[in-house]
């Protein structure tokens, strides 16, 4: 079974590192990389995991995207936000076909 365009009903906002560098240190801060795109999203899996007395939630997510050049672009290294989560990518792969779509697999901390 295909993936259609209508199943596309989501907003993703990729983010990309910047090194900024205020004087006595640097650090990466993440910016919005592009413009949003339209993407389907399956939840895979959540959990918690208890750390230092405190309980620490996650949630699996795979995004499916339409490829572009843009969306080929994106790296592993790169964030993506969607409806108020920001989510850490674990893996890129095409899906559906030679450069239909990608797969982006994903992580979210919780709160």
């Amino acid at each position: 079974m295909g993936l259609n365009s209508g199943k596309l009903d989501r907003r993703l906002q990729f983010r990309r590192a910047v090194l900024v560098d205020t004087g006595l240190s640097k650090s990466e801060k993440f910016h919005d990389h592009g413009s949003p795109v339209f993407a389907a999203r399956q939840d895979v899996s959540d959990s918690e995991k208890f750390a230092a007395g405190a309980v620490q939630a996650t949630l699996d997510t795979r995004f499916t995207v339409r490829s572009s050049p843009f969306t080929r672009d994106i790296e592993p290294s790169d964030r993506l936000t969607c409806e108020g989560l920001e989510f850490n990518i674990i893996g890129i792969k095409q899906i559906e076909g030679r450069k239909s779509f990608l797969e982006i697999s994903c992580k979210a901390l919780v709160k």
